[in-house]
């Protein structure tokens, strides 16, 4: 058994979205580690994903879009096939986040998050299927992984009403594109992450300390943890993980003991 091939992205294309910054970056710098040949990065703001590009270097690709509306999402899948023929690995992380008091919880809130979060994945999915079956064989799958949460499992304290549901929904989407899409052996699964810092994520970045103590683990997430995952998923090492949700948050979901209530 080659632990080492069972682990490595050697010869293979990636697409991940939301690549610029936080955990997006963090599975474009595993990415590379794990021999990647090239990965293609997207996110809205041009600057975030120019600097992505010089920091990593020529074996990374940034074309900056808005993947909030399906047309942006043909249009991203479009610039990939005028570059490549085909495409092994898509790791849909792009997302967003809103917050509002119940009762003044907007349309814009809502709409913003489930555009991003959960129509955006399906989408480019959608669009990117013909280059997904073009790499795909029994043998060597392509890999189609959507960021997902631990918020879409349980409940933080905030009035996050959409980023709930948007989590919710992509973990039972995951499914569902599993389904469809292995008979073109093409594998679908997920992540949920737990508390990473990133910009998202400003309890984690900022009050890192303080978020720990509530963690089985007793510390946040570091990149080495999501790069891991990612990498295990995407490589031959998870080709018999189809469907499934990872989730690496330390054993905030499924080994935190919850509190009693006396009578």
């Amino acid at each position: 058994m080659d632990t080492k091939a069972l682990f490595s992205l050697e010869g293979r294309t990636a697409l991940i979205t939301g690549g610029s910054r936080g955990i997006g970056k963090m599975f474009v710098e595993g990415f590379l580690d794990a021999g990647c040949e090239r990965i293609y990065i997207t996110a809205r703001k041009v600057d975030q994903v120019e600097a992505t590009v010089a920091e990593f270097g020529d074996r990374i690709v940034g074309i900056p879009m808005d993947l909030s509306t399906v047309e942006n999402c043909k249009a991203l899948a479009g610039q990939i096939a005028e570059r490549e023929d085909k495409l092994d690995i898509l790791i849909n992380n792009a997302g967003a986040a809103w917050g509002e008091p119940f009762e003044e919880f907007s349309e814009a809130g809502w709409d913003k998050v489930m555009d991003i979060n959960v129509k955006s994945p399906f989408f480019l999915t959608q669009a990117l299927h013909g280059l997904l079956k073009n790499a795909a064989s029994p043998e060597r799958p392509a890999k189609v992984i959507n960021i997902g949460s631990i918020d879409g499992m349980r409940l933080n304290p905030w009035d996050t009403y959409s980023y709930h549901a948007s989590k919710s929904s992509i973990l039972y989407l995951t499914k569902r594109l599993a389904a469809r899409l292995i008979r073109d052996n093409i594998i679908v699964t997920a992540i949920a992450p737990g508390a990473f810092e990133s910009d998202m994520n400003r309890a984690a970045r900022d009050h890192g300390d303080t978020v720990a103590k509530g963690i089985p683990a007793r510390r946040i997430g570091e990149p080495e943890d999501m790069a891991a995952a990612a990498i295990y998923l995407a490589s031959r090492a998870g080709d018999y993980v189809i469907g499934d949700t990872i989730t690496v948050d330390g054993g905030l979901v499924h080994a935190a003991v919850g509190t009693s209530i006396d009578a």
